[in-house]
């Protein structure tokens, strides 16, 4: 893993330096969005909704929607005016019982590892939140944007969990009218509670989704269900492909010094050449083509 921020953690008059990694990745499945008849990705412009005009990356500017529908144009120097911190601390401001904390407000999770210095420091912080079994509330500044985050200890590491400010968080706007909930139906529910219970393990899980995807895609690749584009990396193989990436590779050389581009036999050209030249140049016209002649050999 690479650090992505370093700091350290203060509380009271102790401070830690530490290091801070992402704890977690996305392996979500992605996919382009491509033209069905050859592969070709699709590619969008930058167009203005009123002239129309594709807009170059220079001349777009950040602007505030307002509820009316009226756009607030922001400069460079109107961002530059708004608050923002470069600070590398990791402020403590209280330790809270965990149950306080709702789920819903945590964001993203980071793992804190300590300096070498900081050692001592981070296992006092650790074993303290273990012992009181509380998380530490803090302020930090992350990508120049102050937020509020918790940390815990899990498997002996202090994790930095983000967290939604409190009017980021939706108020349900509709109510549950179940009806009468009779005791026996209770007690039966209660019942299967009870059969389904157990302890988590996250390695029970599988995303059968993602593997879905994959032995689809293998299976496509497989029987050649392939479209072949100009950013395509890998080849398939076959002699009949890298004959032709050779064949354009020279005509592109020649072309790039001013020669006439080989036909697929790939000598009229060059044989016409070299005989409007003088003696020297068809020596070297020779010896290029012993040389292409040797190479076919070593290639069959």
């Amino acid at each position: 893993m690479r650090a992505i921020w370093k700091g350290a953690v203060s509380f009271g008059l102790v401070s830690v330096p530490v290091k801070l990694y992402a704890a977690t990745e996305s392996h979500d499945v992605s996919f382009r969005q491509v033209h069905a008849k050859d592969g070709g990705r699709i590619k969008y412009q930058r167009v203005c909704s009123i002239d129309g005009e594709e807009i170059a990356y220079a001349d777009i500017a950040k602007g505030y929607e307002t509820e009316d529908g009226e756009m607030v144009i922001l400069s460079d120097d109107d961002m530059a005016e708004l608050p923002s911190t470069s600070s590398r601390e990791i402020a403590v401001e209280k330790f809270v019982p965990r149950d306080q904390i709702d789920p819903m407000l945590l964001e993203k999770s980071y793992y804190l590892e300590p300096e070498k210095s900081g050692a001592k420091p981070y296992a006092l912080l650790r074993q303290a939140l273990v012992e009181a079994d509380r998380m530490a509330v803090v302020t930090v500044a992350l990508r120049q944007r102050t937020t509020i985050a918790v940390l815990r200890v899990k498997d002996d590491v202090i994790v930095l969990q983000t967290m939604m400010w409190p009017d980021e968080v939706r108020t349900p706007d509709f109510s549950v009218e179940a009806g009468e909930v009779k005791d026996a139906e209770v007690k039966m529910a209660t019942m299967l509670v009870e059969t389904l219970a157990g302890d988590f393990d996250a390695s029970e899980f599988e995303d059968d989704y993602a593997g879905a995807v994959e032995a689809l895609v293998k299976a496509k690749i497989e029987g050649g269900e392939i479209k072949r584009t100009d950013t395509s990396t890998k080849s398939s193989g076959e002699v009949v492909d890298l004959l032709a990436a050779l064949q354009r590779s020279v005509q592109a050389a020649r072309t790039a010094r001013g020669e006439s581009p080989a036909d697929d036999a790939g000598e009229k050209p060059a044989q016409k050449k070299a005989a409007a030249t003088k003696t020297p140049a068809k020596k070297s016209a020779a010896k290029k083509s012993t040389t292409k002649k040797t190479a076919a050999k070593k290639a069959s």
